[in-house]
């Protein structure tokens, strides 16, 4: 290893020769022989010579010069062996891949289903029996229809009010009012029709729900009003 103190001219010269002789190797033996003699009047002048023939752009700063030498020095030793430092780079990222990822193992048995597998599918059609939900084409339009379903119907609010009066009264479809404008002389057109209104208006109803919610987030960020008696007014 050598060590070089910038400061010395003595020492910022002789790591210039070590660098030609032992990385960059532009010259020739012989052609060295003055930029070796670091005590030489002349010798800015043949260093000045020596960083024209190596297209080295910095003209000034001895720092920089060293830097752009040793950078250049380190550019050809890894041009000479590329693959080799290639391999070493290489082999060290893997390694760092292999630290860096841990083998994680799910315990949740979600993660190892198989959603198109015909033992998934025969467990989807199963539910959708017990639930009398139509069954699609598409297993997984019908698990969202079975999910669809129970959020909507077997949650703790809709089971506590089916247990009412009220609801017992009206549970049928049939007997569900919705206009004399349904009445088209097939039962079966009839309850079509009903239970499409009836979605319509459960859709108007989200709506209002979202509607409600963004008047309330509005209010709460535009009446808030806060005195400042420094200023004289109310409000922000």
């Amino acid at each position: 290893m050598i060590q070089c103190n910038i400061s010395d001219t003595q020492h910022f010269r002789k790591t210039i020769v070590w660098l030609e002789d032992q990385k960059i190797r532009h010259y020739t033996i012989e052609d060295r022989t003055n930029l070796r003699d670091i005590t030489s009047s002349e010798w800015p002048n043949v260093f000045e010579k020596y960083c024209n023939d190596v297209n080295c752009p910095i003209t000034e700063n001895e720092i920089d010069q060293l830097e752009w030498f040793i950078g250049y020095a380190v550019w050809l030793e890894f041009g000479d062996d590329s693959q080799k430092y290639q391999k070493v780079v290489g082999s060290k990222v893997k390694d760092k891949e292999e630290v860096k990822v841990p083998s994680i193992k799910s315990t949740n048995p979600l993660d190892n289903l198989h959603f198109d597998s015909e033992v998934f599918k025969k467990g989807v059609n199963s539910i959708a029996k017990l639930l009398n939900v139509p069954k699609h084409s598409d297993h997984l339009i019908t698990l969202q229809a079975c999910s669809k379903l129970v959020c909507n119907k077997l949650n703790a609010d809709t089971i506590k009010q089916s247990n009412s009066v009220e609801y017992a009264q009206n549970k049928s479809l049939v007997k569900t009012i919705i206009g004399p404008s349904f009445k088209m002389g097939d039962a079966m057109l009839d309850n079509a029709a009903k239970g499409l209104a009836l979605l319509y208006i459960q859709d108007l109803r989200n709506l209002q729900t979202k509607i409600n919610e963004t008047i309330v987030t509005v209010q709460s960020i535009t009446a808030n009003p806060k005195t400042d008696t420094k200023l004289g007014k109310v409000g922000r």
